[in-house]
This record gives C-alpha cells, structure tokens and sequence, in this order.
C-alpha cells in the first residue's frame, strides 16, 4: 500500500471517528434536554436583536409584539424546535462542527463578544503560544538529558536525574504554580502573578511582545517542570530498550563509532515513538492547560472551560468539547503523516 492511499485510509478512519465522537455528543445534548436550551436561548437572541431594530420603525405596541411572535414562529421552524430532537440530528451535528451554538450567557471576549465560536478562536491562540512553547522547552530537555542518562545509565547521575524526574512528573501542576507565585511574585517580585498582559498594556508592539513573554514565564516554568520528569525517563527508557537490539548489538560490532551508532541506529528506531510522545502531548495540552491556565488567570482554551463550567454556560462547554475532539484527531492524522517518514514499514 503506497504512503497516498495509507495516509487516505487513516484519514478517513480518523473523519469517521470524528463523526460518531459528533453524533454521541449531539445525541446526548438531544436526549438530555440541552439541544433545546441551546436553540431556545439562539431564538431569543434573534428576537432581541429584532425587537432592539424594529422598535424604531414600528411604533404600535400591538403590531411590534404581533411581528416578533411571528418572526419566533418562524425561528421555531428554521431551528426544529417544532420536531422531536432525534429528527434534528443532521443540523445538530452541522451546528457544531461550524461551532454555530449561539451566544454565552456570561462570557464575553476583549471586544465584549459573547458569540461562542469567537470566544473560542479569540482563546485558542493564547492557548496555543503558551502549550507548544513549554512543550517545545520539555522536549529538547528530555531529549537531551533522557539521552544522556541512557549513554551513562547507572551512574551517579542516572541516579540522581531519575530520582528528580520521578519529583517532577509527581508534583501537582497547581501545586508548583503556586510555589512559584509564592517565590517569584510574592516573595522576590521579579514576576507578575497571573494574566497575559499588564494593566494598562504598553502600547507599542516591542512593548507587548516583552509584557507578553514576562507574564508567560511562570506559567511555562510550570507546565516544564511537572512534565520534563516523565519526558526525560520516557526517553531514557526507549533509547536503553532499542540499545539492547540486535541490529545494535550488529553495527557496534562492525566497529561503528558510538557516536554513528546513536545518531543512525538508536535515535532514528526511537524517532516514532518520540514522535507520538509530541504529538499526544501537544494535542492534550491544546485542549487546555485546565489548572495551570486557571491558576495564573491565562485567558486560554483551559481557564474558559473552567468559567463555561462554574457559569453553568452549556453551549460553551458544548463548543470546547468538540475543539477538544477535534484537536485530538487532528493530532492523530498528523502522527500518521510523520510515521509514514519516520517508519516507511507503516505504509504496507
């Protein structure tokens, strides 16, 4: 099977995935009553927005009550709030994919937005920038040392490095973020306790991006801290479990430097695993840093779940749940592209 037709397969396994992941969710969001709270609450925005619009030009109160009725009516009928929920499925279903679930009761974006699906893009960048930069720190960390540590494994630092690795994948994330508010923004005050930008922010586009990096530093010390434990003992363990292989034991005993041995044997074995370490963490923490974000108040994907959730907000939790699913799958398609380069076995 040649890498075209493997990576059409997998994709299309991954889109129908995708759709069942949908069709339970829409199915549970009909069955349990939400569906029709999220359309109720979209036909009364509707009404609102034309009440606010016609009020101006129809100044008899009957009149103006008799045109809204009939606009709701027909609201109604364009939504299915006249049919049984099963039969609204298809449009269930394309309302979320397009992130179309109305307005936020309480949740506003910067801009005083409260349509759903912009207060997800609007978070989502902030998400994104955070995450991928302390996955980016964690890997090359754990690349480095985990690799190390496998060249030298049993000595004094092997040790040490394995002891402090088991620590850090320990520690509560919420724990070593307010640690790390305690020292460096209490206790020395050389960082800011929380948030994206300072109050007013610098006006000047230097300004922000330096404003930006200073509030981002605890929260990526954090994120780095409580996961290059298990990156640097994930690593060590591949790169000592491939250096006990045959075609290892067989290239060192050609004489091949161990240096070339490392470089041409080991690594390039332990690159798809490594690989779907990446991915699957990059793609869980896209879903949101829930407790990190929540702790230093960073406007991303995780700190809206956790507002959508105390503010009882469905159509937002509705709305994340999906970009959750979506990220994941998203994520599982870009693994199969890099396995088909990393493992040319995958394509047959």
């Amino acid at each position: 099977m040649g890498a075209a037709r493997t990576l059409a397969v997998r994709g299309a396994t991954l889109f129908a995935v995708l759709i069942v992941v949908l069709l339970l969710l829409v199915v549970t969001l009909g069955a349990t009553g939400v569906s029709d709270r999220l359309l109720t609450a979209i036909v009364n925005e509707n009404i609102r927005d034309q009440r606010q619009s016609l009020v101006q030009t129809i100044k008899d109160p009957t009149q103006l009550e008799t045109t809204l009725q009939q606009s709701r009516l027909q609201l109604i009928h364009f939504y299915g709030l006249d049919e049984a929920w099963y039969q609204r499925l298809p449009n269930a279903i394309l309302r979320v994919l397009t992130l179309n679930l109305g307005s936020a009761q309480t949740l506003r974006t910067t801009a005083g937005s409260s349509k759903i699906s912009d207060l997800v893009l609007e978070r989502l960048p902030n998400t994104i920038a955070l995450v991928t930069t302390a996955l980016a720190i964690t890997a090359v960390i754990g690349l480095l040392v985990g690799v190390r540590l496998a060249v030298r494994v049993g000595s004094k630092l092997d040790r040490t490095v394995s002891y402090l690795s088991a620590a850090s994948n320990a520690l509560p994330s919420w724990w070593a973020g307010i640690i790390f508010i305690l020292v460096f923004s209490i206790g020395l005050r050389v960082l800011p306790l929380g948030g994206m930008f300072s109050a007013p922010p610098p006006s000047d586009t230097l300004g922000r991006a330096f404003d930006l990096i200073w509030h981002a530093i605890l929260p990526i010390m954090t994120l780095v801290v409580i996961s290059v434990g298990g990156w640097i003992y994930s690593v060590r363990t591949m790169v000592l479990n491939i250096a006990q292989e045959e075609f290892v034991t067989t290239a060192r005993a050609k004489g091949l430097p161990e240096s070339v041995v490392m470089r041409r044997h080991i690594l390039r074995a332990a690159a798809p695993p490594i690989a779907t370490i990446l991915i699957l963490s990059l793609a869980g923490s896209l879903g949101g840093a829930i407790i990190t974000e929540t702790v230093f108040n960073w406007p991303g994907m995780g700190l809206l779940f956790y507002q959508a959730i105390l503010s009882l907000d469905e159509g937002v939790v509705v709305a994340l749940t999906f970009m959750f699913t979506l990220i994941y799958i998203v994520a599982r398609f870009l693994l199969e592209v890099l396995y088909i380069f990393l493992d040319p076995r995958v394509r047959y």
